[in-house]
């Protein structure tokens, strides 16, 4: 009697552990804070000068803009459109009211080039795009930017970021995320980073190769929220020449545990990268 008790006991043990053998119960699973997402449906604005006739896009003067729209965050959408409209506005020009007014507005600037031009084989373009990078309850990640040809030596691309809390309906900022007066110590593990990446000593000076100013490295404020860490990106012609294109660099999440808020909408991110 002991004996068989005792076998009983321990499959009770085991079907506490592994489920004996009888199958494993579900998990229980937690809720978590940080899954929920803002849904969105993906929108397309194209259009083609007049002149283009039969021809495809690839030979003729075309715009596109590809964007999501999301659901009720009508703050989100009036914000990444106005940073579409704005990405390659000249600072005298006054920003169209919409995306489709742009596109207008890109055409007919077109037309008035195309008097005074008489290439027959040279025609404008105009690309730009926005994309969740990620996203939960807490942060949506957004890339945007695009590329652009009127007519000059080459064209001109641009990558931007937009950090955004749902729950505020308001964009996120470094200082939404760091604690206060931690933006020298940011700058030097951004340096540290950087010389690595570039294959720099430490005492190797920045005057030569590229365009900071007073050959002193600085993080720019063009960076985005991602899972593993701060990305920041530099767009051609900020500290390189434009053969150079872009210099992207990424902070992990770990050099940053003790800069960090502990209630920012970032603190969760940590807390999975420690492996916790």
């Amino acid at each position: 009697m002991t004996g068989m008790r005792g076998i009983w006991l321990g499959c009770v043990t085991l079907i506490a552990l592994a489920g004996c053998e009888f199958g494993k119960p579900a998990k229980k699973v937690e809720p978590d804070s940080f899954t929920d997402t803002v849904g969105y449906e993906m929108k397309t604005i194209h259009d083609r000068a007049k002149d283009c006739g039969t021809r495809p896009d690839s030979t003729c003067t075309t715009a596109t803009i590809n964007y999501p729209l999301f659901k009720g965050q009508d703050a989100l959408n009036d914000t990444l459109q106005s940073r579409l409209i704005n990405l390659y506005v000249n600072g005298d020009e006054k920003p169209d009211s919409s995306l489709s007014a742009m596109v207008a507005t890109y055409l007919t600037k077109y037309d008035e080039f195309k008097k005074d031009d008489e290439r027959k084989d040279m025609f404008f373009e105009l690309t730009e795009y926005a994309k969740v990078v990620s996203q939960d309850s807490a942060l949506v990640a957004i890339e945007y930017g695009g590329y652009t040809y009127q007519g000059g030596a080459h064209g001109s691309s641009f990558t931007g970021f937009l950090n955004w809390d749902p729950k505020t309906k308001k964009a996120l900022y470094l200082e939404d995320v760091l604690q206060p007066n931690t933006q020298k110590q940011l700058n030097k593990i951004g340096e540290r980073i950087f010389r690595k990446n570039e294959n720099l000593k430490d005492t190797a000076s920045l005057e030569q190769d590229y365009f900071f100013e007073d050959a002193k490295f600085v993080l720019n404020e063009n960076y985005l929220f991602t899972p593993v860490g701060i990305k920041f990106l530099y767009n051609e012609y900020e500290i390189k020449p434009y053969a150079a294109g872009q210099t992207e660099l990424v902070i992990p999440w770990a050099e940053l545990k003790t800069l960090l808020k502990p209630t920012s909408v970032v603190a969760h991110y940590l807390i999975k990268n420690a492996g916790i």
